[in-house]
């Protein structure tokens, strides 16, 4: 250990200027004795020598100057992990800190906070919802992790917690509380298990704004400038928060401590009154400022002038602007506008009293009875102006016989007016405590009732020390010495506590503990007793007093602690525990008295003013008003029993230092003591009770230092803060923890960054942790009380991390020259190696070459014999084959000479045999046509003559009635005949159709058996490629296969058999119905025609209409059984093109329909009707017509067993309803099926699909609900159901969300999806309905019973548009929330805690050395993995169920801003994270979220990222110069300077590399804009709750498709789509 001042040991040196300065060794020389003498060179270049021993080196003598922390150190955020814990070290430390504007440090439990006297972004809601639900230590230091960790604390113990935030003036008391109050009512959590930080004023609870609304209050009466801080706290301020049992705030309350009185009479110079003067003044309206007699210039009021001009305004402070916010805050804690303008009236009359002119006459004190600021006083006070002057220049005197009056001098009255102020003003500030405890509490105090746990934020004076010191700053210090004792020991008990725990071997810490000092003061004999004493004496003086302390507390036991000043004999001195305070004896008596003449008490009470009467009142039962009905503190009165949380919430007490003032006769209970207690002991029971309060919770620590007085920001005086670390008990608390074992390290931690200091020859096998550790410092550590083994920590004495650490840097840079060694060894080796292996190879190259000739040589005489060989070969071949060519041709010659002979004589006869065949042609066909003219002509001379025959006799029959008759009967008997022939066709029809039926069902089972057969050819084809069926098994079943084929053929064939017979029986029905019409016409023509043959006539024609629609049913059904169209209708309304459902063995039927009727047809109704026309068409006559009327197209799907359900009769057409109307009104009517149906089976217990990247359904098998629930409603609405389809679609629309948010995490994904995209579906065909009605298109279709109400049509479907719009936007809203959740809990553990990037691992949190050897390495709770399976989840579910584009771009640029938010913030957040490799790992993880979204066609969603991306290149970006920050704020773009300057003081330094400078961090900080409101520190935080949903555009509906899954037991919606198509 002698060798800790080794040369380049850095060190500091007491400085006047700056504290301490840092110096450097740079010469050691050793002396005999083992003494040492030490060369330092500070940083100004003074030299320094300091001769010292080894033995006091290594027992750290007094006299040695402490030791510098290495660079890595000098920006901790924690003091206590210091190597070397010293004062100078902490100085530092804070200084770097405030310089890179980090103006929170840890120092073990207490939070150091240095007022940067600017705008900071450290306290917006991203702050708060940064730091809700995070433990301690985890982020930066801050305000709110102090007040998380107490309310942490408080949900997990059930023990009351408090915050105490002290300082000196100016330091930032008032707003750090102000901001633990603002953070404890944002994070405060109503519903049990719910923990998200609520950003916005409105979401608060009434309780919460009341409890921020006392600190405007508070701060107008009791805050004032002074010359050290703009907005000082003239008082001390004790605020509990009220918790439930489910941590829920449920009221609060305040108690106050020792308000500055003497402010409102007195103010130093460049001061001011309290705020509440200046504002009323300000802010008052013209009117009401007249009326209370006030004016805008303040110097004409002598309490509120004496600051001088440069007093007021405050810069940057709107008085005005801050009067009407002290009225909105008397508004919310519910004082009304009356009593707000009384109390201003009050305010006036305090104004208008310091005004009053005393003057001194020869002997007494003299009041002008016209003083317009006494007639305004006492006329607000309601007292009697002439009574008032009286007891202000004269006193009275009791005695046992008599009362003497006596004169003041001007002196003694002004003192009297202004006690009389002073009581008035307290008075005052007392009630409205107790109105804001009254309001806090709830109405009758039920909110306090029920509170179980509290936690209390004190906010304190600090240590004062001024050039005069009078009786406040002695109460003042007289409370900080009281904190400061109960500090020291709850330092001292959470020390030996943690010893014990860890059940180490440990000795007594001593600390300097200041009782003395408190036992001086508050003791028997004390100062406050003396006091007390003296005051009570009619004849006590100041000197009289400081007499008595001198002869009590100037002994030797005391010596120490109180003093008497060299010089002067009006002074006192205590040594208090930060420095020795000398206080002036001149006021003490009269300020402890702190009385009010009993004549002005009697006249106050008997004012007219109620308002003036009831804060008398108040402050004579303790601060309850007159009027309320229960008293405004929750504490249980005396004598109650049973109050369990008088228990739980113990009262800090409140000082009703008014009382002091109070006459003995006026209002005066039973059993109050006659004595008036003092100011002194007030306070003094008051600091008592807040003690015990405190002993009974878990305190919290925060101390305020103010860097200098000129409020200057980022401007840091050493000294002045180093007196201030002292006076805060900082200091104190290092010393007690060097004490004992400031550094402490866990197993874990200890072994991964010192496992080096052994031989690897321990490390395997793997060790025990913790004798591995023992073994480690048994090699390292000779003096064993340097440390301690405890439980699961080893502790350190002061000093020894710094050993450690460098007996780890000798350790590493000798394994890292071994390293070096072996690596130039084997590159040497290596180089050697390969030059021998360069030379093998080029002697092999070279005897291969060698080789290469001689096989050359041989081969070329070995090629020379064979090119011999062959050239001679070749020249007796080609001698042969010349001489066979040439006897080839010549022979060829012959023989085709003689074939062109032969073929020239047969082509001649040929020509001359057909010439003579054409010629006796023409000739035979010449006479045969003119033989058939002659014959034609004398045919029609024939018959034109018997026709003119004819035509004689039928003009003569025309002409006789009888023959006419007889027409008429031969009529008649022909349509009988054609009747017969008709009903005889029909029965024919009818056995042909039985027939027909019966050859379906032997189609059917053909086919199946059929479908079977090739099944099992197909099995029996793949079995006989794999060689498993016998060849003779595989040619039977083909055999049989052909058999089948046969007889399926011979079916069909059949089938269409039958058709060609319903064809011909239609086309012989079609002839008849001609030669009828013509018949018709003829006896149109005739004249005469009677009304017995018109008759027959009407009858014959109704007949036939009957045999017409026989017809069109029959076609109805042979189109059922042929199958569907090819070709669609074309409609007007929906897209050509309808669907077809290849899956169902019989399609949808499309039918042209129509009405003649007037009433509104609609479009979008599912109905189909036959259209017939006057003149009889049939069906396929219309089919062209159906074009030019435009009718509505329909898709209408049929299952194959329905079907056959329906039409399968014995009498073929049985059930075929002629209306179905009266059907589909009884399934609608019938409300408990179609219930049960949809809301049931539909909607409940439909089982969705998971969504898989291949084979994707069809429309219709995602979108079915929404279609059978537009085609119920469709038919509601065709039939006039308006009030039934309301209550359906009521029920359908409560079913589906309750359905969806029963869901919860990741399993509400896919259900929450479908039914978004069918109710969108479902939105579209409202649309489509809305769209008709704005056209003057309503329901249509068959007649019905009902009337149909247009004005309740047009209100249903607006109403149901925007039902269905509120649906869809909950139901996006449901499941994008637990998506969000789920997302949530993935993004930090996945993005930023994972590391998949290898070689590229972080040891932050558990190295990677150790956790191979221990195996306790813990991956985190997700991956990547995890991330990109949900993001898949979602993205198939939504193309999967058909979503819209838009849909699927507002979900993924939402989740991926979550994911970018989140990890950015949590990455800013975090210190030990912000590292180059850890910067490597997060870009390689961003990059496979950028890989997705390329990969999902989604490039724009990495737009989210970008903040995560550019921050990621900062880290890995150098940061050496001030040219590298240049280049850093252009590559980091979208980056803003707050948050550029967090990460670079955040980043985490390896031990390779070089800690940031500095200056350099100094340049950084400097760019930060104070004035720049956009700058924000972090990202606006991404909740769980959803952003705005924009609703897709209408989907282009193409009609209601009335699939119906046939898993689905749904017979009444079933049967309905039937009927329907």
């Amino acid at each position: 250990m002698a060798d800790i001042y080794s040369k380049g040991t850095r060190v500091w040196f007491p400085d006047k200027e700056h504290g301490w300065i840092s110096a450097e060794v740079t010469a050691i020389s050793k002396l005999p004795a083992d003494k040492l003498n030490l060369v330092f060179v500070d940083e100004r270049g003074k030299e320094i020598t300091i001769d010292t021993t080894v033995k006091d080196i290594t027992d750290g003598a007094a006299g040695l100057p402490p030791l510098r922390n290495p660079p890595l150190l000098e920006t901790c955020d924690d003091l206590a992990t210091l190597s070397h814990l010293n004062e100078p070290s902490v100085l530092h430390t804070i200084r770097n800190r405030y310089a890179q504007h980090s103006i929170y440090t840890y120092s073990g439990i207490v939070l150091i906070a240095v007022n940067p006297f600017q705008r900071v972004t450290l306290y917006g809601p991203e702050i708060i919802q940064a730091y809700n639900g995070r433990r301690k230590g985890e982020l930066e230091p801050h305000l709110f992790a102090i007040a998380e960790d107490a309310y942490t604390r408080m949900k997990k113990d059930n023990v009351g917690q408090t915050i105490i935030v002290s300082g000196e003036s100016g330091a930032g008391k008032t707003e750090s509380a102000k901001l633990i109050m603002r953070y404890l009512a944002s994070v405060n959590t109503p519903v049990q298990g719910e923990a998200r930080p609520r950003v916005r004023m409105d979401e608060t609870s009434e309780v919460e704004q009341q409890m921020l609304a006392t600190n405007p209050i508070l701060e107008a009466f009791g805050n004032a400038k002074t010359t050290r801080n703009d907005n000082s706290s003239r008082f001390g301020k004790y605020l509990q928060i009220l918790f439930d049992g489910k941590q829920a705030i449920v009221g609060a309350r305040i108690r106050t401590y020792l308000l500055e009185r003497s402010r409102l009479v007195y103010q130093p110079e460049i001061e001011r009154n309290y705020h509440i003067f200046y504002q009323l003044c300000a802010g008052a309206p013209s009117k009401e400022r007249k009326d209370l007699g006030l004016d805008t210039d303040i110097t004409k009021f002598h309490y509120m002038k004496q600051g001088g001009p440069n007093s007021t305004p405050i810069p940057g402070v709107d008085d005005a602007e801050e009067f009407r916010a002290t009225q909105q805050a008397l508004s919310t804690v519910g004082i009304s506008v009356e009593k707000q303008w009384a109390v201003f009236r009050l305010l006036a009359a305090l104004l208008h009293l310091g005004n009053i002119k005393i003057t001194q006459s020869r002997t007494d004190a003299l009041m002008d009875d016209n003083d317009s600021s006494l007639l305004l006083c006492t006329r607000f006070l309601g007292i009697n102006p002439i009574d008032f002057k009286k007891w202000t220049v004269k006193k009275q005197i009791v005695t046992r016989s008599e009362k003497i009056v006596t004169a003041l001098n001007a002196a003694q009255a002004t003192n009297v007016r202004d006690g009389v102020s002073k009581f008035v003003y307290a008075c005052l500030f007392e009630w409205l405590v107790a109105i804001v405890n009254e309001s806090l509490a709830g109405e009758g105090g039920e909110g306090a009732s029920r509170a179980e746990c509290f936690i209390g934020v004190l906010d304190i004076y600090g240590f004062e020390h001024f050039k005069k010191n009078s009786f406040e700053q002695f109460c003042i210090n007289y409370a900080n010495e009281k904190l400061q004792q109960e500090f020291n020991a709850h330092v001292f008990k959470l020390e030996q506590e943690e010893y014990v725990r860890e059940k180490i071997n440990w000795t007594f810490i001593d600390f300097s503990d200041n009782q003395p000092c408190i036992d001086v003061i508050e003791g028997k004999l004390g100062v406050l007793a003396l006091l007390d004493e003296e005051s009570r004496l009619p004849a006590g003086t100041d000197a009289s007093f400081l007499q008595k302390l001198t002869n009590e507390l100037a002994t030797p036991q005391n010596k120490n602690v109180f003093k008497k000043p060299r010089f002067g004999n009006t002074a006192f001195t205590i040594a208090h525990y930060a420095l020795d305070v000398t206080y002036e004896a001149e006021g003490f008596l009269e300020k402890n008295r702190d009385t009010v003449p009993d004549e002005h008490l009697a006249l106050l009470g008997q004012s007219k003013n109620p308002f003036l009467k009831e804060v008398l009142d108040a402050a004579l039962t303790g601060g309850k008003p007159p009027e309320a009905s229960k008293p405004a503190s929750p504490v249980p009165s005396e004598g109650s029993t049973g109050s369990r949380r008088s228990s739980v919430i113990p009262d800090p007490g409140r000082p009703l230092s008014l009382v002091a003032s109070l006459p003995t006769g006026l209002g005066k209970r039973p059993g109050a003591i006659a004595k008036k207690p003092t100011l002194g002991s007030i306070f003094k029971g008051s600091l008592i009770n807040l003690m015990e309060t405190l002993g009974v919770t878990n305190v919290h620590y925060i101390r305020c230092i103010k860097p200098n007085e000129a409020k200057r920001a980022w401007e840091f005086i050493p000294q002045q803060v180093l007196g201030q670390l002292r006076a805060c008990g900082v200091l104190e608390t290092i010393r007690i923890s060097c004490a004992g074992y400031p550094t402490r390290w866990t197993f874990e931690e200890f072994a991964e960054r010192y496992y080096m200091l052994v031989h690897s020859k321990h490390w395997r096998p793997i060790p025990e942790i913790q004798s591995f550790c023992s073994l480690i410092l048994n090699q390292t550590i000779r003096d064993e009380d340097k440390y301690q083994i405890g439980l699961t920590k080893i502790f350190f004495r002061a000093g020894m991390l710094a050993y450690l650490e460098s007996l780890r840097s000798d350790r590493l840079n000798a394994l890292i020259t071994i390293i070096q060694k072996n690596m130039r060894r084997r590159l040497a080796v290596k180089k050697y190696l390969d030059l021998k292996r360069a030379t093998i190879k080029i002697q092999t190259w070279w005897r291969g070459i060698l080789a290469k000739k001689f096989v050359l040589s041989i081969r070329k005489e070995v090629a020379a014999r064979r090119i011999q060989s062959g050239a001679r070969m070749y020249l007796q071949r080609k001698q042969f084959v010349d001489i066979r060519i040439s006897v080839s041709k010549l022979q060829s010659r012959i023989r085709g000479a003689h074939a062109r002979r032969v073929f020239q004589e047969e082509r001649r006869g040929t020509a001359a045999t057909h010439l003579q065949r054409l010629f006796r042609g023409v000739l035979e066909r010449r006479t045969f046509r003119n033989d058939v003219k002659h014959v034609i002509y004398l045919q029609s001379c024939i018959r034109r003559r018997l026709a003119r025959k004819q035509l004689k006799v039928l003009k003569a029959e025309a002409r006789s009635v009888s023959k006419f008759k007889e027409i008429s009967y031969r009529l008649e008997n022909k349509v009988v005949e054609l009747t017969q022939n008709l009903q005889k066709r029909t029965g024919e029809k009818k056995e042909l159709q039985t027939r027909l039926d019966e050859l379906e069902l032997q189609l059917q089972t053909w086919t199946s058996k059929h479908e079977e057969i090739d099944a099992r050819a197909k099995q029996l084809q793949t079995d006989l490629q794999t060689a498993h069926v016998p060849l003779s098994r595989f040619e039977e079943l083909m055999e049989k296969k052909k058999e089948v084929d046969d007889r399926l053929s011979d079916a069909m064939r059949k089938i269409s058999d039958q058709e060609e017979a319903i064809q011909k029986l239609t086309e012989d029905i079609d002839r008849q119905q001609q030669s009828m019409d013509e018949r018709q016409k003829a006896f149109e023509a005739a004249d005469g025609r009677s009304n017995e043959h018109a008759t027959t006539i009407a009858a014959l024609k109704k007949e036939i209409s009957g045999l017409r629609d026989q017809l069109n049913r029959a076609n109805a059904l042979n189109s059922l059984t042929k199958g569907a169209r090819n070709e669609p209708p074309a409609s007007p309304t929906f897209q050509p093109g309808l669907k077809t459902y290849d899956n169902n063995p019989v399609a949808g039927v499309v039918v042209n329909g129509g009405a003649a009727s007037k009433r509104h047809q609609r479009r979008h109704s599912s109905a189909a009707a036959y259209i017939v026309d006057s003149v009889g068409s049939v069906p396929n006559e219309t089919s062209k017509r159906g074009q030019a009327m435009n009718p509505r197209a329909i898709s209408v799907a049929y299952d194959a067993q329905d079907a056959l359900a329906r039409f399968k009769q014995p009498n073929g057409l049985a059930d075929i309803y002629d209306d179905p109307s009266d059907e589909k009104i009884r399934l609608l009517e019938d409300n408990d099926r179609l219930d049960e149906d949809i809301l049931l089976t539909l909607i409940r217990g439909l089982k969705i699909s998971t969504p898989t990247s291949a084979n994707r359904p069809s429309h219709k098998e995602i979108l079915f609900p929404a279609n059978l629930i537009a085609l119920v409603t469709n038919e509601m609405w065709k039939f006039g159901m308006i009030p039934e389809s309301e209550r359906f679609l009521a029920n359908v629309m409560q079913t589906i969300q309750s359905h969806v948010m029963s869901y919860t995490g990741e399993d509400s994904i896919v259900p929450g999806i479908f039914w978004l995209s069918n109710v969108q579906e479902l939105l579209s065909f409202i649309c489509t309905a809305e769209s008709d009605m704005l056209q003057g298109i309503g329901p249509g279709g068959e007649q019905t019973s009902r009337d149909f109400d247009w004005g309740d049509y047009e209100r249903l479907v607006t109403i149901v548009k925007h039902d269905l719009d509120s649906l869809e936007y909950n139901i996006y809203h449901t499941w994008m929330v637990e998506t969000k959740k789920r997302l949530a809990k993935m993004v930090i553990p996945a993005l930023i805690e994972s590391q998949s990037l290898p070689g590229f691992t972080t040891t932050d949190g558990g190295g990677r050395l150790f956790n191979r050897l221990m195996n306790t390495h813990t991956t985190p709770a997700y991956s990547m993995d995890d991330v990109l399976n949900l993001l898949n989840k979602v993205w198939r579910s939504l193309e999967h169920f058909y979503m819209e584009e838009s849909v699927v771009q507002q979900v993924f640029t939402e989740l991926l801003k979550l994911v970018g938010v989140t990890s950015f913030n949590d990455l800013l957040m975090r210190r030990n994270f912000c590292s180059w490799k850890r910067a490597m790992q997060i870009q390689y993880n961003i990059t496979r979220i950028e890989e997705w979204c390329k990969s999902h066609n989604m490039p724009e969603g990495t737009l989210q990222l970008e903040h995560l991306m550019q921050a990621t290149k900062l880290l890995q970006l150098k940061k050496a110069t001030a040219s590298d920050i240049e280049i850093i704020y252009d590559v980091c773009w979208m980056l803003s300077p707050s948050q550029i300057q967090r990460m670079c003081a955040n980043y985490f330094v390896a031990d390779y590399e070089n800690p940031i400078s500095p200056e350099i961090l100094r340049v950084v900080a400097q760019r930060v804009n104070p004035d720049d409101r956009n700058d924000h520190l972090l990202l606006s935080p991404e909740s769980e709750e959803v952003g705005a949903y924009e609703l897709p555009l209408p989907r282009a509906i193409s009609g209601l498709d009335t699939y119906v899954p046939s898993y689905l037991n749904v017979p009444t919606i079933r049967r309905l789509a039937a009927l329907v198509e």
